[in-house]
């Protein structure tokens, strides 16, 4: 079955970027000679500068400390680099992960040991969510290296190494420079290594080195050329013939869109092979923004017993299904109680094809493995019109009387009207990952959450990120009290780069999600003020507007304040809703979680 007990999820190198990635490679040769650059711009910290900007990062969050700060200097230095300085180090790789998510790649700078063992928790997210993320780090200083010495910021042991062994397990390649020599060659390994594994990557500076001139930086670097990968084409056709044969023989077969789209890059063969099939098309909860939801043939999130209304049916029915880019865990099986067989499946991964219980051909890639299928597929939309006959429009929430307490699917029916393309959603871990799951996305909105990871506080610094990274969007996060009382602080950072983000602040006292799961008094918080703590860190200074709703007239009048008047504004809305007022679907994922956590052990 797949999603039960039995099924390992696969290993995977998989490679690329997000889908509207701005990395720039180049990929024939270089005809121009390089710029021969001075001396106070033929430094280590400059050359690493100006790679960044090269791949499209033009904004690097960073917590100082003595270790980074002659790099930090440098990094100032680089016209198209700006620097933004976070309140901890934890929020600074949130908000590279969410820069990463619209840009393609992001970048964080902090110190050694104190700052990288801090940040090690937003690193671990952005490998699982396979976020291409450059993590730099001011190092001792190299006549350190080798000595008996014990430094500052450290366990109090002459051993170096510890920051690099937390590092080796969350990111896919480490670069320790502390020789100017081979300083050029392992930043750019590790760079070339992060665009092409879609992968974190740690780059340790000594702090002795940054402002050092060397003769391998005395150039403008050469544009980085990035060898594409390529199918093995036996392996192709070998596998397009088989899924051809497989899914041509369906009765009402149906597409599945999972969360290694984004990293395949493979999204618009998704929608080719859609276009072309004619099959009923859902998307897995975390493919959510990365399959179209105004394609004609869109039948919802699949998501087993939490799924949209009747696309389970449709899906779990279907006597062929085809899985691109899924990962099956504990949560998006919900439980492990997927009704589906895997001999009925075909499961397409970033670079192999597993038809059935048959065969596995790898070195296939998953953009054209779909663009070459669409080609060999017969039209067939049963299961869509089975879709269409048995559809039955969900209902509205039921009408508020006046002043009645706010519900949250009353906050969420309003949420939906803001939506446009010009706008952007961030989903906190908890109840706003069903609740934002439920909401139409038009043509051109972003929508980004943290599923596999799943840590609770990672959407302050993401939304930082991702509306730094494309200011010409307006982004509406939803985010709960529990969630924003880990990583609050950083409203101050979206303050200072002048941000007019939309927070929806969810105050139902307490971690809800986890009530959901195993309720006990550890899920109950400490109830803040939460308009006035942000009025406290606005403190007179940028653009922000609070506002604390309790009923569906005062949401109403901050939305059109928010949209209207203080467009411009950072809107922070703090919405006061009942601790037992969650989605309909938080409460049975959230029992047969329980059931799955909860198993007793196997007997020995």
């Amino acid at each position: 079955m797949i999603g039960s007990l039995g099924t390992c999820k696969p290993t995977s190198n998989d490679v690329g970027s997000p889908p509207n990635s701005s990395v720039c490679t180049i990929q024939g040769s270089v005809s121009v000679s390089p710029t021969v650059l001075n001396s106070c711009d033929s430094t280590l910290g400059r050359h690493l500068a100006r790679r960044l900007v090269q791949i499209g990062v033009t904004d690097v969050f960073s917590v100082p400390g003595d270790f980074n700060l002659a790099l930090l200097d440098h990094l100032i230095a680089e016209p198209g680099l700006n620097l933004i300085g976070c309140c901890n180090e934890l929020n600074a790789g949130y908000a590279a992960d969410g820069y990463a998510r619209s840009r393609g790649v992001g970048a964080c700078v902090v110190t050694f040991t104190v700052g990288g063992l801090s940040v090690l928790n937003a690193i671990a997210g952005a490998y699982s969510e396979n976020l291409p993320l450059i993590c730099i780090v001011g190092g001792p200083n190299s006549n350190d290296y080798g000595t008996n010495r014990i430094l500052h910021h450290t366990t109090g042991l002459p051993d170096f190494s510890q920051e690099l062994r937390c590092f080796q397990t969350i990111t896919c390649y480490q670069a320790v420079v502390n020789h100017l020599e081979d300083a050029h060659e392992l930043i750019d390994t590790a760079i070339s290594t992060a665009l092409k594994e879609s992968k974190p990557v740690y780059i340790s500076i000594s702090c002795n080195l940054a402002a050092v001139p060397h003769p391998t930086f005395s150039r403008e670097p050469v544009p980085f050329s990035l060898a594409p990968k390529l199918s093995n084409k036996m392996g192709l056709d070998a596998a397009v013939e088989a899924a051809a044969e497989m899914l041509n023989k369906a009765v009402k077969p149906v597409l599945v869109g999972g969360p290694k789209l984004r990293v395949a890059k493979a999204s618009e063969s998704f929608v080719e092979l859609a276009d072309a099939t004619g099959y009923a098309v859902a998307a897995m909860p975390s493919a959510k923004g990365l399959v179209p939801e105004h394609h004609p043939h869109f039948i919802g999130t699949y998501w087993g017993a939490v799924s949209t209304a009747f696309c389970a049916e449709i899906v779990e029915s279907a006597d062929a299904y085809l899985f691109a880019g899924p990962i099956f865990n504990d949560y998006s099986s919900v439980g492990y109680s997927l009704l589906l067989k895997s001999d009925k499946a075909i499961i397409v991964h970033p670079n192999r094809v597993v038809i059935g219980n048959g065969p596995t051909f790898g070195g296939v890639l998953m953009k054209d493995f779909l663009r070459e299928l669409a080609k060999r597929l017969k039209h067939n939309n049963t299961a869509y019109q089975n879709y269409h006959r048995i559809f039955v429009s969900q209902g509205q929430p039921l009408k508020a009387a006046p002043k009645e307490p706010l519900r949250v699917n009353v906050l969420f029916q309003h949420i939906q009207k803001m939506l446009s393309g010009e706008t952007a959603v961030i989903a906190e871990t908890g109840d706003s990952w069903f609740n934002c799951q439920k909401l139409k996305l038009p043509m051109g909105c972003g929508y980004e959450f943290q599923m596999q990871y799943g840590s609770i506080g990672w959407s302050v610094g993401a939304t930082l990120g991702y509306a730094q990274a494309v200011p010409e969007k307006r982004v509406i996060a939803c985010i709960g009290d529990g969630s924003f009382q880990v990583t609050a602080q950083d409203v101050s950072t979206m303050l200072r780069c002048g941000q007019k983000s939309i927070i929806f602040l969810i105050n139902n006292g307490g971690y809800t999600i986890e009530v959901e799961i195993h309720d006990g008094p550890y899920n109950v918080i400490k109830n803040w003020n939460y308009t006035a703590l942000v009025e406290a860190i606005h403190n007179g200074e940028g653009k922000c507007w609070t506002a604390k709703v309790v009923c569906e007239e005062e949401l109403v009048e901050a939305i059109e304040t928010a949209t209207g008047a203080m467009k411009d504004c950072l809107c922070f809305i703090e919405v006061i809703v009942h601790k037992d007022d969650t989605s309909k679907e938080l409460l049975e994922w959230g029992s047969r979680v329980s059931a799955a956590n909860s198993r007793p052990p196997n007997p020995q």
